[in-house]
């Protein structure tokens, strides 16, 4: 009994818990956000940014399902990073996925870059601005079939639409 108790003690603590590994990818993630084009302080982005767009682009936040004014747009044009104006989505590319967030088939290449977070205990693909860092929103493999099949969910607080000339 002894014996047994003490390697279930040895199991227990040589075990890394997930705790430790969302401690080093968050400390990770901080080293990739300064070898960003466009870096700015903490109290710069406040400076620049709204309240909602600085908890979204530079905590990572994500906004109430279909508080977006982005949401229904179906005007023509390009949405761009509110953070730093980087062209990310075009209007051809965006869908009602229905889920309450702006949804897009596809990026403009070179001008998203992904990762991965494990916040909600498993593995998703997280999405940013490949030029300044900020947190767009997630991108999953359930959008339309006759396309890409990718559905970009994105923050509407992380973006600007700028309309066709």
């Amino acid at each position: 009994m002894k014996k047994l108790l003490f390697i279930l003690c040895v199991v227990l603590i040589g075990c890394k818990g997930t705790s430790q590994e969302k401690a080093e990818s968050k400390a990770g993630a901080q080293d990739k956000k300064e070898h960003f084009k466009v870096s700015k302080t903490e109290a710069e982005w406040r400076k620049q940014l709204t309240d909602m767009q600085f908890y979204v682009l530079r905590k990572a936040g994500t906004e109430n399902a279909g508080s977006s004014p982005l949401l229904h747009n179906k005007e023509k044009g390009v949405y761009t990073c509110a953070g730093c104006g980087t062209e990310l989505f075009k209007s051809e590319h965006k869908f009602d996925s229905g889920t309450g967030w702006p949804s897009f088939d596809r990026e403009i290449k070179g001008n998203v870059a992904f990762d991965v977070d494990y916040v909600l205990g498993y593995a998703r693909t997280e999405e940013h601005c490949a030029t300044c860092g900020g947190h767009l929103g997630h991108v999953f493999n359930d959008g339309p079939r006759n396309t890409t099949g990718k559905r970009h969910c994105i923050n509407g607080a992380a973006l600007k639409f700028v309309p066709k000339k």
